[in-house]
């Protein structure tokens, strides 16, 4: 396994049984998480709404992966990651998601993230582990594996 460094998760960022009216709220929850914990900037919130506006950041597996514009990037104080488990799903323009994992990084930040969490999420039982965790330490071990983990 190649060796990187852990994602940036602070265990405050973490909610397990949150609810959602719909998409949108789902991704204002994931930026106050963010915001919360002093990652971005409140107008980092707006970013990530209008890049769900151009692009889905829904990617399978009932995982959202809810992120700001490019322009937003000056916003981000440091790179975080927040996720929110939402147990009685979210609609997210017809799929079901009851993962959201938001990321802010300053520079290209984001590609490392994102590429990160795709090869936690192409494992299907770690995708799935993920989705039913209910304790904080779960999650930060899911996203934090050591070698034995993996």
């Amino acid at each position: 396994m190649r060796e990187t460094a852990p994602l940036p998760l602070d265990p405050r960022a973490v909610r397990l049984d949150a609810s959602a009216a719909g998409r949108d709220d789902a991704i204002a929850q994931c930026g106050r998480a963010l915001v919360e914990i002093g990652a971005v900037e409140p107008s980092y919130v707006e970013a990530m709404l209008e890049r769900e506006r151009s692009i889905s950041t829904y990617v399978g597996e009932e995982v959202a992966i809810p992120h700001g514009t490019l322009a937003a990037k000056n916003v981000v104080r440091h790179d975080a990651i927040c996720v929110l488990r939402f147990p009685g799903g979210v609609d997210w323009d017809g799929e079901r998601v009851t993962v959201c994992v938001g990321i802010a990084a300053r520079g290209d930040g984001h590609v490392r993230l994102l590429s990160e969490l795709a090869q936690i999420l192409m494992d299907p039982d770690r995708a799935r582990a993920l989705r039913e965790a209910d304790e904080v330490s779960e999650v930060v071990r899911l996203l934090h594996p050591t070698e034995e983990d993996q």
